[in-house]
């Protein structure tokens, strides 16, 4: 029987009552977009100062770019109340916005060169010179160009009293923190595994401007004026021609994700091992400013890229490895998630429930050891579906076998289906606002969401990705000119929109005064010299 340890685990649940919590996890977005002109090329203004300080608040922020918005939401269990902050954060950014749009999709528009992107600032701290030191050697090393691509992040948790009920029913006899950061490894390894899934079914960016090629050699087709796609792509960004480790392959490291502890001590070989490459670079830059932290394989943990990533909250200007290691797994960060096009927010609802059956899926299946043999396969299938994941009939690797990606994908959805049933049964009976024929029938999100799965499998063209191609098709619009008038459209719907609460301006407002506040405090009590204070972060053991 297929998938008998999955079916036994949630039966063991459903016996011992300990179901009903599934579905009580935590969940947060990071959602990042580009502030763009009026004609959709990259801002060169600073961050708005009505935002905030990107270095200490903690819902707006930047991430490479000083105009590459990065948009937070605290954790929260309720999917509405999670979409609700993130639509009055959204509203908020555009009250404070002056002849700028932000960019709808994961790819960028127009591009200009490495110079055309301003690398974000954080003022004169230590802190934030090295958020912006780090970000200079992320250019020097890979390109500024490569940065501009933006993604949906989705921070999930399981409700902590989940944790001792599940031990028990596996009868394991680890600490509690082994046991929690055991299993959200094994997760990690399925999502790998099964990670494919994402971008075909929310991948959506199959074409991109002709600029983010610049002089690169690539097989991508032409599709309208300045834009170029592969027919049968659903996702570009997660593709070749998006951010990539090159370190894994060239400069002999692989994150190990066998157990936390093999994970941690591979990331920190890796941000320990000085690369020649680098040393030619250099650490002082001609102008005598810092162009990288240091000349590692890794400045930093944060710079290996992967799809998803084992996560702790961080004490002050603690290392990540070592929050790991000293306190376990608190939550998984999946970073394959591209910027949904189709709606304002980046991501719908129905997109956050599928993920959230997938997490529970690959938590609950049996996870053994990724091999190396099995990550090039892991990698292959990556690469296939993100450029060629809707032809008719294309083959995956499982394990050794060949299979179609369609019969593949079905018997995943069927062995989510019970999950999905799980979800249903236990959650609140309100039918999310939503009018039932009649009032006869359930309300099934969940199994709603493994419906609409199931027919992207069988019908691409209601792919995301599709859909968007076919648009493209229809107007005869480059790429970047769908953009615009997607950010023109949704920038008219956030400044209609409402607050979900009477509050709401004032609550963000009050953040940034706030965050300016916190910036300032570190800028005249942070004296140490910058060599100084890097030296005592690099040292952190404990």
């Amino acid at each position: 029987m297929k998938y008998k340890a999955l079916q036994q685990r949630l039966m063991r649940l459903l016996n011992s009552g300990s179901a009903k919590v599934l579905g009580l996890g935590l969940i947060g977005i990071e959602r990042e977009t580009l502030r763009v002109t009026s004609t959709g090329t990259i801002s060169q203004n600073t961050h708005p100062q009505a935002l905030g300080s990107p270095l200490t608040h903690p819902y707006i922020t930047t991430d490479f770019s000083e105009a590459l918005l990065e948009i937070i939401t605290p954790p929260q269990q309720n999917l509405d109340l999670v979409l609700n902050f993130l639509q009055d954060a959204h509203k908020f950014v555009y009250t404070q916005l002056e002849n700028e749009y932000l960019w709808p999709a994961s790819m960028p528009g127009m591009l200009e060169g490495d110079q055309s992107i301003p690398i974000a600032c954080y003022g004169k701290s230590n802190p934030g010179l090295m958020k912006t030191v780090y970000r200079r050697g992320i250019g020097l090393r890979y390109g500024r160009i490569m940065q501009t691509i933006a993604g949906i992040h989705y921070n999930y948790s399981l409700p902590e009293e989940f944790w001792p009920m599940f031990k028990d029913l596996e009868q394991n006899s680890d600490s509690i923190s082994e046991f929690i950061s055991a299993s959200y490894m094994g997760m990690i390894r399925n999502l790998q595994r099964y990670g494919w899934l994402v971008p075909y079914l929310f991948g959506a960016s199959p074409a991109v401007d002709k600029s983010f090629i610049a002089n690169r050699s690539t097989d991508l087709k032409p599709f309208t004026k300045n834009t170029l796609y592969y027919p049968y792509a659903t996702s570009l960004r997660m593709g070749d021609i998006g951010y990539q480790n090159s370190l894994e392959e060239g400069k002999g490291f692989r994150a190990n994700y066998d157990s936390l502890d093999t994970y941690v001590r591979s990331l920190i070989w890796a941000s320990q091992i000085s690369c020649p490459e680098y040393e030619r670079l250099g650490i002082i830059a001609a102008n005598g400013e810092y162009q990288q932290l240091n000349t590692r394989v890794l400045q930093i943990e944060n710079e290996h890229y992967s799809t998803i990533r084992p996560k702790q909250i961080l004490q002050g200007l603690e290392k990540p490895v070592l929050a790991l290691r000293n306190r376990g797994i608190r939550y998984v960060e999946l970073r394959s998630l591209d910027v949904n096009i189709f709606t304002p927010l980046g991501i719908n609802i129905d997109q956050m429930r599928f993920l959230n059956i997938l997490l529970l899926f690959c938590l609950l299946n049996d996870s053994p050891r990724i091999s190396a043999h099995e990550t090039k396969l892991i990698n292959a299938n990556q690469l296939l579906v993100a450029h060629r994941g809707r032809e008719p009939g294309l083959k995956l690797q499982k394990q050794d076998t060949s299979i179609r990606l369609r019969s593949w994908a079905q018997e995943l959805l069927d062995a989510m289906n019970p999950i999905a049933e799980i979800l249903d049964f236990f959650a609140p009976k309100s039918p999310d606002n939503k009018t039932i024929a009649n009032n006869t029938a359930l309300y099934l999100p969940y199994k709603n969401t493994i419906a609409i799965a199931k027919e992207q499998i069988l019908n691409p063209e209601t792919t995301p990705s599709a859909r968007m191609l076919r648009a493209m098709q229809i107007t005869g619009e480059s790429f970047a000119e769908f953009m615009q008038r997607l950010s023109r459209q949704y920038q008219t719907n956030f400044r209609k929109s409402d607050y979900s609460s009477p509050t709401g301006y004032q609550y963000f407002q009050d953040l940034a005064l706030e965050s300016h506040k916190r910036q300032q405090a570190l800028e005249t009590t942070n004296n140490v010299p910058f060599e100084q204070f890097l030296q005592k972060y690099f040292m952190q053991t404990e």
